[in-house]
């Protein structure tokens, strides 16, 4: 007998039997039933006999990782011509009276059943031995021994199917690591070259252009502006997943509405042919954070030209109500699915019922996340009239109003 190293060759399938809740219990209930003192579960090879898992009652002293040399057992003829062996008696038996094997280690009682994996190959062997003789050859003993090995090559093939799809998993999370580290990276990278393209085109407008021009320079800021929009957006996103969530700064702002309204020209520049309505009425300073409520403007706003009913006007509005601030945005077209309604604020998220759609689906989520920070809500109402994004959120006075 060989005592096993610390870790085996052969120790994935010790930890896969040994992983098993049901195998104890199934080699205590052999022990139990049949008065055998050893019960196990072993890896047999054409060279190779392991323990995987045993209950010893008569001081076998096998654990698992111990070894038997194969050529010793009784298991390897059960590999060998693939058979069970059962042995009553040894002493009464007509092939194995005088088998080196039962004299070496002293029993007289044994029986041997093979455990198949589903695709049929051989994993080993469910054994018992015992120093006395035992009725085993009674078929209800025998149908227990082979139901417990089907059920233990079921263990071992189930143990398989997780162990792969836990690795399958594992590797799809380190993709989405990599990928998320990827995008925030280039995002952060972009804003440089971005900075300096809006720089240029601010001094362009400084200078003494005709009017093409400045209609051209229009269309470039407008352009830049959104690619600026679309990298916060994917830096929020980074920060969000990593932890960090979206960061508000609140400030009682009085030049909200002229924020709103500078969103609203520049995609009116570069999408003349959907007219854009706004209405804003602000009498008093807004608690919010203007950055954040641009952004978050801006998403929706982009949503709704992309969406929206082709020449027909956009409506926006921006109004103070019953102590809340209520900025909604409106736009005329089909009405949006059913089942896409619960995941319109969900990252990434793309159908065939929506195959205009742009960028990376983080427009309105970024939206939603602003919208939270703030302590309020952004909700859709969609039908075959119109589809309308509603953010709504509280707006205590601020103490210089009160006075």
């Amino acid at each position: 007998m060989n005592t096993s190293p610390k870790t085996h060759d052969f120790q994935d399938d010790i930890d896969a039997i040994g992983r098993s809740t049901v195998i104890p219990t199934l080699l205590e209930t052999i022990v139990l039933a049949t008065g055998m003192g050893f019960a196990a579960v072993a890896r047999v090879t054409e060279a190779r006999w392991v323990t995987c898992r045993a209950v010893d009652t008569i001081s076998f002293g096998l654990v698992p990782g111990d070894e038997l040399d194969i050529e010793s057992t009784l298991c390897h003829e059960v590999r060998q011509y693939d058979r069970e062996i059962v042995i009553d008696d040894v002493n009464s038996d007509p092939v194995y009276v005088n088998h080196h094997c039962p004299a070496r280690y002293g029993f007289r009682g044994y029986i041997s059943v093979p455990i198949r994996r589903a695709d049929g190959s051989f994993f080993g062997t469910l054994c018992a031995i015992d120093p006395q003789p035992h009725k085993l050859t009674d078929e209800r003993v025998l149908g227990m021994f082979r139901l417990f090995s089907k059920m233990i090559g079921e263990v071992l093939d189930a143990d398989e199917i997780l162990a792969d799809s836990k690795g399958a998993l594992l590797r799809e999370r380190n993709l989405a690591e990599v990928q998320e580290q990827f995008i925030a990276i280039l995002a952060h990278d972009l804003r440089n070259p971005i900075s300096a393209l809006a720089s240029g085109l601010r001094m362009v407008e400084r200078r003494n252009i005709d009017a093409a021009t400045v209609e051209l320079v229009g269309f470039m800021r407008a352009s830049v502006n959104r690619m600026g929009l679309l990298i916060e957006n994917l830096l929020d996103q980074a920060r969000k997943r990593s932890g960090g969530g979206i960061v508000i700064e609140l400030s009682h702002a009085e030049d909200l509405g002229e924020a709103l309204s500078q969103i609203s020209t520049e995609l009116q520049t570069i999408t003349p042919e959907q007219p854009i309505k706004m209405t804003i009425e602000l009498p008093t300073p807004v608690l919010c954070d203007v950055a954040r409520i641009s952004q978050l403007f801006s998403n929706l706003l982009g949503n709704a030209v992309t969406h929206g009913a082709s020449g027909r006007p956009i409506e926006v509005a921006a109004r103070l109500v019953d102590g809340d601030f209520v900025l909604t945005v409106a736009n005329s077209g089909d009405a949006i699915p059913e089942d896409l309604l619960p995941t319109m604020f969900m990252p990434f998220e793309r159908t065939s019922n929506r195959p205009n759609r742009e960028g990376l689906g983080l427009g309105l989520f970024i939206a939603m996340e602003i919208a939270k920070g703030h302590g309020g809500t952004l909700t859709v109402a969609s039908n075959d009239v119109e589809t309308v994004f509603t953010f709504r959120m509280p707006n205590p006075p601020s103490r210089t109003a009160d006075k």
